[in-house]
């Protein structure tokens, strides 16, 4: 569903200079002076808040079915140690004892309950991304996000209807969230001009850092008390955000009554510059299939969903089974590098930026170069910890400092959708997404399979060299075919543009800006 105020802006609008913006290079909108703070960091601070409420929504689970399941009832691998370690009594904290719960859930149940969520969110993101291109993004996030959020509270009933209603509840959040990543892409193409997109797109996308360190000990917290007020809490919070969205963000600058006219036209100019406005492009699918800076991020989101997947599910168990930490200090240890890499997205993105802004680097060696640090990093702290056995610090020093550096993706392959395809980054997001999350969901298969039984740190390095190479095959070849350049593919002048009557239901603006170009292409 899609709000009706915006439905005059829902495609998506172009406007810019294709000999500007395609031939001079990849540094042109670094000249343009910013006019300051407004709505558009407003538009990001929202899109911030919504990447936080989706990751909670997400992980609130985790924490969640903890609670929810009687342990004494099942038998767990978690409860395997590895005894090569010296022994200590980090397993053997009394804090750590807790009530059991009221379900008798297998470990198998569990993992079906807790991995419903993502086949919904995997399956959707590729459909929601062609539909926002063709009827605009602000619709499809603010009320996916609102289903979301609804359904959020029908956790605790459909929990005690059954294993298979609860399942179905978390495909549907799943269903709801798929357009959080393609449709946030797609409206920061079109409100952050290129020499801020390091610094507003990684503080947009650092709100799954932030979501998490809130879900972890929130979750926990609650659960002490009620594990039903989990998911009240944040599906209360999910549906004000909303509202508020919906209510208070428009598609893009030129929809939007309240936006100063001077960042308006410093939004569109550095952007667009002063192109032919074409509402709905046709989709070159066959020239995105069979373009290398495509495929360069999309095996860099691969890589990087793959690594961090395997690190936020696994990394708890190895420190539990391994180096035998309790689960009060497990969990405060596990979720200390996330801080680490929310800070380091933030402060990379401002250097990024710097570098962009100032002409000191082109917006292609950027990118490569903060991806290097984002996806070098982990590949070389992770090889490291597979061989640090049982040094407890160096071991914790040495994974905090790899996810730590990990932030450094944010100003490389992840804006990077935006700056070879404005007007497609959507579609981009959606297919590298979809893709990336898919491998995401092997890291904690293949990890079982390799300590399957009694855990080892022979085991275990494999299982980190693996997440290493990973990490470094792709980010060789993001730097080989990566391209900081708008694609040739995305040029204006391959379109067919569509004229529209004054009286059809878009903005007095389009309409001047498209009969001033019926002229241009006249003479």
């Amino acid at each position: 569903m899609v709000s009706s105020r915006n439905n005059h802006r829902n495609g998506h609008v172009l406007v810019g200079n294709h000999q500007t913006q395609m031939e001079s290079g990849d540094n042109d909108a670094a000249i343009n002076k910013s006019p300051g703070v407004g709505t558009r960091h407003y538009v990001s601070f929202m899109l911030f808040l919504g990447m936080a409420n989706a990751y909670i929504m997400r992980t609130n689970m985790s924490v969640a079915i903890v609670a929810m399941v009687n342990h004494t009832a099942i038998h767990s691998d978690s409860d395997i140690f590895d005894d090569e370690c010296p022994d200590t009594d980090y397993g053997n904290s009394t804090h750590d004892q807790m009530q059991d719960g009221e379900f008798d859930w297998s470990t198998k149940k569990q993992g079906w309950i807790l991995s419903s969520f993502f086949y919904g969110y995997v399956i959707t993101q590729i459909p929601f991304g062609i539909l926002a291109k063709k009827y605009g993004s602000l619709g499809f996030l603010g009320w996916g996000m609102f289903i979301n959020s609804v359904f959020g509270f029908l956790v605790p009933v459909s929990a005690h209807m059954g294993v298979t209603w609860l399942i179905i509840v978390r495909f549907i959040q799943g269903l709801g969230e798929g357009p959080i990543v393609p449709c946030t892409h797609a409206l920061l193409a079109k409100w952050i001009p290129p020499n801020e997109r390091s610094r507003l797109g990684a503080m947009v996308y650092a709100g799954a850092q932030f979501g998490t360190i809130i879900s972890m000990p929130l979750s926990g917290i609650l659960a002490q008390y009620s594990w039903p007020s989990i998911f009240y809490v944040f599906g209360a919070m999910g549906v004000v955000w909303s509202i508020i969205f919906l209510w208070t963000v428009y598609e893009e600058p030129q929809a939007c009554p309240k936006i100063d006219a001077e960042e308006k036209e410093f939004i569109v100019k550095a952007i667009w510059g002063n192109e032919a406005v074409n509402r709905s492009p046709e989709i070159p699918w066959m020239s995105v299939l069979t373009s290398m800076p495509f495929y360069a991020i999309l095996f860099a989101h691969m890589a990087q969903n793959y690594g961090y997947e395997f690190l936020m599910t696994e990394l708890p168990t190895y420190m539990k089974q391994v180096l035998r930490f309790s689960i009060t200090e497990n969990g405060v240890l596990s979720s200390v590098p996330y801080l680490g890499m929310w800070i380091s997205s933030i402060l990379l993105s401002m250097v990024a930026d710097w570098l962009i802004s100032t002409n000191k680097l082109s917006i292609t060696k950027t990118r490569k170069i903060f991806n290097s640090i984002g996806q070098f990093g982990p590949a070389i702290c992770l090889a490291a910890v597979s061989y640090t056995g049982c040094n407890r610090a160096l071991t914790v020093f040495l994974l905090t400092l790899g996810i730590s550096l990990n932030g450094g993706i944010y100003s490389g392959f992840k804006i990077n959708h935006l700056d070879i395809s404005p007007r497609y980054a959507g579609i981009l997001m959606s297919l590298t997404n979809a893709s990336a999350n898919m491998a995401g969901l092997l890291a904690p298969i293949t990890c079982g399979y390799i300590i399957e039984g009694k855990p080892t740190i022979a085991q275990w390095r494999i299982v980190f060299l693996i997440a290493s190479t990973i990490y470094g095959i792709c980010a060789v070849f993001y730097i080989l075919f990566g391209k900081g350049k708008r694609q040739p593919w995305d040029n204006p002048s391959n379109d067919v543009v569509v004229y529209f009557p004054k009286n059809e239901n878009i903005s007095q603006e389009t309409n001047r800006m498209l009969n001033n170009n019926k002229q241009q292409v006249r003479q």
